[in-house]
């Protein structure tokens, strides 16, 4: 792993600085900044590491036809 050193704005400090007292259980900072990096290169599709969403079917439905309707009854139940 690479060691790097960055300068913050003040105002980038000020917001990490809110952000991180307003957390119960604070990461380190070089969490933080590593998954800030992720997510921005990941937005510019730079990476192949966020994997999309997939929902399978189940081969076998519940054959309950109004669950999609009235699914809160069947959650209560």
């Amino acid at each position: 792993m690479r060691r790097v050193t960055i300068t913050l704005s003040d105002e980038i400090e000020a917001s990490l600085n809110i952000y991180l007292q307003q957390q119960r259980v604070s990461a380190p900072l070089t969490a933080i900044m590593q998954a800030a990096l992720q997510e921005f290169l990941s937005r510019q599709g730079f990476t192949t590491s966020a994997r999309k969403l997939r929902i399978t079917p189940a081969k076998k439905g519940s054959r309950v036809k109004d669950a999609r309707v009235d699914h809160n009854r069947y959650l209560a139940d």
